[in-house]
C-alpha cells in the first residue's frame, strides 16, 4: 500500500476554518503524542512555503528565542 503521508494530513485538513485549524494544532500539541509531529511538521510546511521573508525570518528569530 502506497501512503503519501504528507498528502492524507492536507486532504485532512484542507477546507478548514481557521478555527479548526488551530484546534488542530494546539490539541496536537497539547497531546503532546509523538504521532501528531508529523502533522505539525506539514502544516509548518505550508506556513513556511506561502510566507514572504520577512515572515521566514520572524519565525526563525521566535524559534531561536525559543530555544534558548
Amino acid at each position: 500500500m502506497d501512503l503519501n503521508l504528507r498528502n492524507a494530513i492536507i486532504h485532512n485538513v484542507s477546507g478548514n476554518s481557521q478555527d479548526e485549524l488551530r484546534d488542530t494544532i494546539v490539541d496536537a500539541i497539547q497531546n503532546g503524542e509523538e504521532k501528531m509531529l508529523p502533522g505539525l511538521g506539514v502544516l509548518f510546511e505550508i506556513i513556511w512555503n506561502h510566507a514572504s521573508e520577512d515572515e521566514r525570518q520572524e519565525m526563525l528569530e521566535t524559534l531561536e528565542s525559543g530555544l534558548k
